[in-house]
């Protein structure tokens, strides 16, 4: 398929940040559609000044407004007449990021096929009641597509494949006012074409003035979501059908889609702060039934995890359907007790410890230690009794960007709970001077012991776990052993209204002689994975590893 771009710049009365949106145009050599939708004086004459066709620019004005989707609609039909095959479609008023261009034109053409959108992260310009808006569009376009491959419907800069676009509005009812871009987004996606995200930040300029008609397009936006669900329903088969093939299984876990995570949690956070977390949970139970639905690799991991969890007890049985759903709304109540323990809710009244004594000593020792943890249960929890035995310093090794997000995230709601993430990848000299000095003031250094690391198969040994071989990394243990420090275990589990915290001393000190390095890491690893294994056949619903664990990175790959 051939890439022949353009670009169509709708504008309705925006004229002040435009030249700024041409000229980045122009420097990736782009024909200019600028489409003006009715705009009244100054902006008429600002917006006819730039008709300049020996320069690729064409203004198209219309006498009268008739909404965003008119005006691109009748960009489409001109770079249509004109023999091109993609139009880049961008807002007029400055609010998305120029530098993102070139990226957004390189994926339309190394997937020509595919609708290219820009995923919004945004600053703190957008209004709290618009990003909340935005976010209830979101769920009801993954309810309308039954996939979440489409992050944001709502953003106006992106690249479309003319052919499919034209067809659509050719064949169907698409709006013509701020629904347009919602609503062809899903209509195309149901005739089978890909929708790519790529993120771009969105600015609000302070001169900005919205055209959105607060009563009037809601009530376009509701109209045609209602439309957009009833076809879909009545369509099922086809637009089954026609959904792209569900990704493949993924070699890493890190590489997993987080399925609106970070966005699902600024919701979640809003709405726990206007209802709290009893009425949070009964609005939680349709989206969780919605991911669980439509989480077929989700659901593979967990019948796996019970079939093996199964075994290890001596017991023959295969889960049932209700055991799997059961297991995703013990996640979701894990993740809103997070919330409830982020925003200070969850208070150490609410927690049962076993082995305090050891939490009290390490509070009158100024050295610190190391803490491997699991996602089994909520470790989130802990942090409330940590801060009052002593451990109020605490840095959390991440493998991804996806945890310091949700950091930042979690100060900017209360910024007490906010705790150290160190983002890393490879351990290397600077890296353990830099965690030997957070020992020596008394951080707990606090890693999670059943992730392997993003870079691959590099020092991961395989150990039983639940009656078959599962890969660990050898990562905590070779830290621990070089900072020389004691290393714990901690877990907290949800128990009836309370939570129970499991505290454990591995070792005093890890040795780890250079010649049998491989061998000796096996010790402390196998007291590790014989109390996570313990646990969790006692707590078994609470295990929220939802990919195949036992896969080896080998295997996983293969399975690509």
């Amino acid at each position: 398929m051939s890439f022949i771009p353009c670009a169509i710049v709708p504008s309705y009365n925006h004229y002040r940040h435009i030249a700024k949106v041409l000229e980045a145009l122009q420097g990736e050599n782009l024909r200019i559609f600028i489409i003006d939708d009715g705009s009244s004086a100054p902006a008429k004459t600002a917006l006819a000044a730039f008709h300049d066709p020996e320069k690729g620019i064409t203004v198209h004005r219309f006498e009268e407004n008739g909404g965003k989707g008119r005006a691109v609609i009748e960009g489409f039909h001109l770079a249509n007449a004109e023999g091109f095959t993609h139009a880049l479609q961008i807002d007029a008023d400055g609010q998305h990021d120029l530098e993102a261009l070139p990226s957004l034109l390189e994926l339309a053409a190394a997937h020509p096929q595919a609708l290219i959108s820009g995923a919004p992260q945004y600053d703190e310009t957008i209004p709290t009641s618009r990003k909340l808006a935005r976010w209830l569009t979101h769920v009801w376009v993954w309810v309308e597509t039954l996939s979440t491959a489409i992050t944001d419907s709502m953003c106006g800069y992106r690249v479309y494949p003319l052919a499919p676009a034209l067809t659509v509005i050719a064949e169907e009812t698409v709006g013509r006012y701020m629904d347009f871009d919602t609503e062809i987004m899903v209509r195309m996606s149901w005739r089978g074409t890909p929708v790519l995200m790529t993120p771009v930040k969105v600015t609000y300029p302070p001169d900005n003035s919205s055209n959105f008609q607060l009563l009037a397009d809601n009530w376009r936006i509701t109209k045609m979501h209602t439309r957009l669900v009833f076809t879909m329903i009545w369509r099922l088969p086809k637009v089954l059908r026609n959904r792209p093939s569900p990704p493949q299984v993924p070699r890493h876990w890190a590489r997993l889609n987080e399925r609106g995570a970070a966005m699902g949690l600024r919701f979640l956070f809003a709405l726990y702060k206007l209802v709290g977390q009893r009425l949070c949970w009964y609005v939680m139970q349709p989206v969780l039934l919605y991911f669980f639905l439509t989480g077929a690799q989700q659901r593979r991991a967990s019948r796996n995890y019970w079939r093996r969890l199964y075994r290890a007890r001596g017991a023959a049985r295969e889960p049932s359907l209700w055991q799997l759903w059961q297991h995703y709304r013990s996640f979701g109540r894990m993740v809103l007790e997070k919330v409830a323990a982020w925003l200070g809710d969850i208070t150490i009244s609410d927690l049962v410890f076993e082995n305090v004594e050891e939490l009290d000593q390490l509070a009158g020792i100024k050295s610190g230690v190391v803490v491997i943890t699991s996602h089994l249960g909520n470790v989130e929890i802990s942090r409330a009794l940590a801060r009052r035995r002593g451990a109020n310093r605490i840095t959390v090794f991440a493998h991804t960007r996806n945890a310091m997000r949700f950091n930042r995230m979690l100060a900017a709601y209360n910024p007490a709970s906010a705790i150290d993430i160190l983002e890393v990848e490879e351990i290397g000299p600077a890296t353990l001077i830099e965690l030997q000095e957070r020992l020596a003031r008394g951080d707990w250094i606090v890693i999670a012991g059943d992730r392997i690391p993003v870079s691959g198969d590099r020092r991961i040994v395989e150990m039983p776990f639940l009656g078959a071989p599962a890969p660990f990394s050898e990562g905590p243990m070779i830290i621990a052993a070089l900072l020389k420090c004691p290393v714990y275990v901690l877990n907290c589990v949800r128990e009836g209204k309370k939570f129970r915290i499991f505290f454990e001393k591995i070792s005093d000190r890890i040795d780890l002689p250079r010649r049998h390095r491989h061998e000796a890491v096996k010790k402390p690893l196998a007291d590790f994975i014989h109390i996570l294994e313990e646990t969790c056949k006692k707590y078994p619903d609470q295990w929220y590893n939802f990919f195949d664990f036992w896969a080896t990175p080998e295997n996983r790959k293969k399975s690509e």
